[in-house]
């Protein structure tokens, strides 16, 4: 099996408040050792998450090995104060704020950083983004550039195209979720060596979910198949990430819905396991600290 390339170790596919309040008196540890024997099981043995702000992925950064999962994090990913993020990191108010973030999250062995650029897409409306629009182009760029500078790769949550193409031009190294891409950004993708990786599951498996209106998530899904679909046909760096851990795609099984979903949108197999190959091997050489192995 493929790996995952964009999981949350410290969330449980069911309720995020309650996954949270089990680490509120310090990380559980038998959750974590849940969550691995439940990759290791599937035969998934390489792991990105996408951060934190309870210390959760820090420690399976270290209980990993024993599991003999290559695991990677960013430990916190980092968003502006006030705009989307605050579940999965920590805040900065200005540019000397972050760059001290990002000195933090190296000095304590993060892999890679993460950056929040915009918020989520709005289950309930088509095309509409929660949480943020989109950081000013300026301030993408030099964030990507303070972390590169640091020799750590940039993670990038990023939905909408007007954003998506900010974080291409801002030179990321890779786009999480990008709802909304146009053909624009796909182009903008092939001439770079930048990896999109979709999350696609995530509405996928929220479909007959009478929270949510069934139209609203087929549209929302459709438009994900058609963008990994020309990923995949027009030769753009693509990765299976299921999101594991958010409501509704529990870890591992999460996995498997989201190669489901690459399935949907790309009938040929040859070319749609080329693409997660090529895609996969990208993330894990490049989402590691620069010059470094894991057995550093």
């Amino acid at each position: 099996m493929f790996g995952d390339c964009h999981v949350h170790v410290a969330m449980d596919g069911v309720n995020f408040k309650q996954a949270m309040a089990r680490h509120a008196n310090g990380v559980d540890d038998a959750h974590i050792r849940a969550v691995f024997s439940a990759y290791r099981d599937k035969g998934i043995s390489f792991l990105r998450d996408g951060g934190d702000a309870y210390g959760v992925s820090k420690r399976a950064k270290e209980l990993a090995p024993e599991y003999g999962i290559d695991y990677r994090t960013p430990l916190f990913a980092i968003h502006r104060k006030g705009l989307y993020g605050s579940i999965v990191g920590r805040a900065y108010e200005n540019m000397e704020e972050y760059s001290q973030l990002v000195n933090q999250a190296a000095e304590e062995g993060a892999d890679f950083i993460k950056i929040m650029t915009t918020g989520i897409m709005d289950f309930h409306e088509y095309g509409r983004i929660v949480g943020g629009e989109g950081l000013p182009a300026d301030e993408v760029r030099a964030m990507v550039e303070i972390a590169h500078e640091a020799g750590l790769a940039v993670m990038s949550h990023t939905n909408g195209a007007r954003a998506v193409l900010d974080a291409i031009e801002a030179e990321v190294d890779s786009i999480e979720h990008g709802n909304y891409m146009n053909d624009e950004c796909i182009q903008a993708l092939v001439e770079t060596d930048i990896c999109y990786v979709p999350t696609a599951c995530v509405v996928y498996n929220l479909f007959g979910n009478k929270d949510f209106e069934q139209d609203v998530l087929e549209r929302i899904f459709e438009q994900s198949c058609e963008s990994i679909a020309a990923a995949c046909e027009e030769g753009a760096l693509i990765a299976i990430g299921s999101d594991g851990g958010a409501v509704g795609t529990p870890h591992a099984r999460g996995t498997y819905d989201e190669y489901d979903c690459f399935c949907i949108a790309m009938p040929d197999r040859t070319l749609r396991e080329g693409a997660i190959r090529v895609g996969e091997t990208y993330i894990e050489r490049v989402f590691q600290r620069q010059g470094g192995t894991e057995s550093e």
